[in-house]
């Protein structure tokens, strides 16, 4: 695939093309991950750069060392935010670099590039899509009221609300999560969420006109709100020429630099957060009810997989044995869909590599001295899911109990925290390091993503990270998952999914992940009182929660954690 790319770069008077990891949706998740095509690298984020005589592949610091891995042989391995492609070029004469405008933003570029070269907008075909196959599987469904919490047209009354204070003539909804959310549909366009690569517009008068394949939605057509109007996606421009209004508004995250360009052709542009991500951040107490539900749901099968995996011969075991595993006993529960991500079995080593993905190649067999890491979750009707565990099979060394009770202190932090003083993730993520920073430790990732319900398992615009100053809400998910990595020898994480809770005066963390901590590493003398009775309360929780759906081996060996 790099020569083809060199070739498409030859022949079109190029000094170099970039590839970038989204679809034109910019999903998280496409089905086409264009990075494993052309570098080999499987991680969920990051974007190449060919130039005619080297080769560049940029990622975050969760998949330096996995990329060193999979890719450093045919490429130069660069960590974001630290290195950018403009960077490289600095060192050049001045080129001409190529890209796809309908994968690219305009602020992306300016990122990546910042008027270091010349950019040239060039349509290609080097990333083929096959035609879809409709069928009962990737149709578009609706959600009951019920379900969700608030009708479609109440959500439409909000935005539009928001749209005429802004004097917002029309918005143009490019993320397919947004769609999803606003009009109360979910499909199976991507592999780990149920959404439809739909965009859409709405206008001041609530009017709401939808792009997308329409044969998908031929089973709920009827049941949708009478004001939206259904278009293929390539018919956007026609029906731009039609629309009343002057100003336009877009996300400059995800509307892609050819939308942006037909839309400027018409009216004025205002370039605006979606606020649908702000309206869809905060869940409703039936969104919360139904994340409840699906937690317990979720774990007892990972409680049951824990008992599993400690209880079996170990030496028959591999990474990818254990992902197949877990996944069985998550289908034992008749609201299982499918994982919300690929799931993480990294063993010793494998499990410094942050996001962490088996394959026949790296597949490592367990071993009593090493440690496992596992970080996996599920969509389920009606929720998703995410929750990691660090598991021993031997007695542990002094360190590595003092690095995973230093891991569990800055949980624990976060856990307990007092939102209503804490604020926002910045604060929260200075908590969770805390214990580890003492000791001259830290690790290469944010403590914590927002999660959608019954959507994507990574939602913003709330985290918990270091440059995340978004105000915390009531209603807001989000995970908690401190770590610690040594490269070439374990990884450490322990992750929660929780909510925030309370009223006016006091806001709190409430857990929705329910499933028991790995006693066996937790170093007592390093925890307070208060972090001491965090843990014991938190297993009497589980087990009031979980033990109803055990057998009496399971239930026995849970209570023994308390």
């Amino acid at each position: 695939m790099i020569n083809k790319i060199k070739n498409f770069i030859n022949l079109n008077n190029l000094d170099g093309y970039i590839v970038p990891k989204n679809d034109e949706f910019f999903t998280e998740y496409s089905k086409t991950n264009k990075l494993e095509i052309v570098a080999k690298f499987t991680g969920s984020a990051g974007f190449i750069l060919i130039l005619k005589n080297t080769n560049h592949l940029f990622v975050d610091g969760r998949y330096t060392i996995q990329a060193k891995r999979q890719s450093g042989k045919k490429f130069n391995i660069h960590e974001i935010p630290y290195v950018w492609p403009k960077d490289i070029l600095k060192n050049h004469k001045w080129l001409n670099i190529g890209f796809d405008p309908k994968l690219f933003t305009k602020d992306t570029l300016k990122l990546y590039f910042d008027n270091s070269c010349n950019l040239f907008p060039i349509k290609s075909e080097l990333f083929k899509s096959t035609t879809e196959t409709i069928n009962k599987y990737n149709l578009v469904y609706s959600i009951h009221n019920s379900i969700v919490g608030e009708s479609s047209s109440s959500k439409i009354e909000r935005l539009t609300k928001i749209i005429k204070r802004e004097k917002i003539d029309n918005l143009f909804i490019s993320a397919g999560e947004n769609v999803c959310w606003l009009l109360n549909i979910r499909g199976k366009d991507l592999p780990n969420s149920p959404i439809v690569n739909f965009q859409a517009i709405l206008t001041s008068s609530k009017e709401v006109i939808l792009f997308g394949n329409i044969k998908k939605l031929k089973s709920i057509k009827k049941k949708l709100n009478k004001k939206i109007t259904f278009f293929e996606k390539d018919e956007f421009f026609k029906v731009l020429s039609s629309l009343k209004g002057k100003t336009f508004c877009i996300d400059s995250k995800t509307c892609s630099i050819l939308n942006e360009n037909l839309i400027n052709s018409k009216f004025i542009i205002k370039r605006k957060i979606d606020p649908i991500y702000d309206l869809k951040s905060v869940k409703n107490k039936i969104e919360i009810k139904n994340m409840i539900d699906a937690h317990i749901q979720d774990g007892v099968a990972v409680t049951k997989f824990l008992y599993w995996i400690k209880n079996s011969n170990i030496k028959n075991l591999d990474e990818i044995k254990v992902e197949k595993k877990l996944e069985s006993f998550r289908k034992r529960s008749k609201n299982f869909l499918y994982p919300s991500f690929n799931t993480i079995a990294g063993s010793g080593p494998n499990g410094a590599i942050i996001h962490y993905r088996s394959n026949k190649k790296s597949n490592r067999k367990l071993n009593k001295d090493h440690l496992l890491l596992v970080d996996s979750g599920g969509q389920y009707k009606w929720g998703t899911t995410d929750v990691t565990r660090t598991i021993s099979f031997n007695k542990p060394n002094k360190k590595i109990k003092e690095l995973y009770t230093r891991v569990l202190k800055g949980h624990i932090a976060v856990a307990t925290s007092k939102i209503d003083k804490i604020k926002n993730g910045n604060n929260l993520d200075k908590l969770a390091r805390k214990s580890l920073n003492s000791i001259n430790l830290d690790y290469r990732h944010g403590t914590g993503h927002g999660v959608g319900f019954f959507m994507n398992v990574h939602e913003g615009p709330q985290s918990i990270s270091k440059n995340n100053f978004v105000k915390l809400q009531k209603g807001m998910i989000v995970s908690n998952e401190p770590g610690f990595y040594l490269e070439n020898k374990f990884g450490i994480r322990i992750e929660n999914l929780v909510y925030i809770d309370g009223n006016n005066k006091s806001l709190f963390l409430k857990n929705l992940t329910f499933v028991p901590l790995e006693k066996d590493l937790i170093e007592e003398n390093l925890l307070t009182k208060i972090e001491k009775d965090y843990i014991l309360n938190y297993h009497l929780e589980t087990y009031s929660k979980i033990s109803p759906f055990l057998n009496n081996n399971e239930r026995r060996w849970l209570v023994k954690l308390i």
